[in-house]
């Protein structure tokens, strides 16, 4: 997915991340807390995200398109998270996560992204006319 952040000041970054979902409305992901978007969510924890196939033909793309509350988890939401997160990496062919990977001393966090909206694009009204979408 590409996770749309803002600083501060407004200035936006965007960043490519691996996720795992849980359902459509909760959306993981493991990030160094340094990283710039990370940063950002700490100041700013309103998101817009973007799932898409970037190996699509030209003009033959859908996307879904959302808006989020991101945070980085701790606690009873952290064992939870990264049970979803592991899962989701397992399955993928990847290894598996534990809660030792993303707390002290690691350096890497859990995040998790509450998506409040969905759209995607409406193929009757093109260009990029999206249509909100409740899953």
């Amino acid at each position: 997915m590409v996770l749309g952040t803002a600083d501060e000041g407004g200035r936006p970054w965007v960043s490519p991340v691996y996720y795992a979902p849980s359902e459509y409305s909760e959306l993981y992901w493991v990030s160094s807390p340094q990283a710039q978007h990370s940063r950002n969510l700490a100041a700013r924890p309103e998101v817009s995200i973007v799932v898409f196939d970037s190996q699509a033909p030209v003009s033959q793309g859908q996307g879904v398109y959302m808006s989020a509350v991101a945070e980085l988890l701790t606690g009873p939401d952290l064992e939870h998270g990264i049970e979803i997160f592991s899962r989701v990496s397992l399955s993928d062919g990847a290894s598996p996560w534990t809660l030792e990977d993303v707390q002290e001393p690691a350096s890497l966090r859990l995040y998790r992204a509450r998506v409040s909206e969905h759209w995607v694009l409406d193929p009757e009204r093109r260009p990029d006319q999206r249509t909100r979408v409740r899953p």
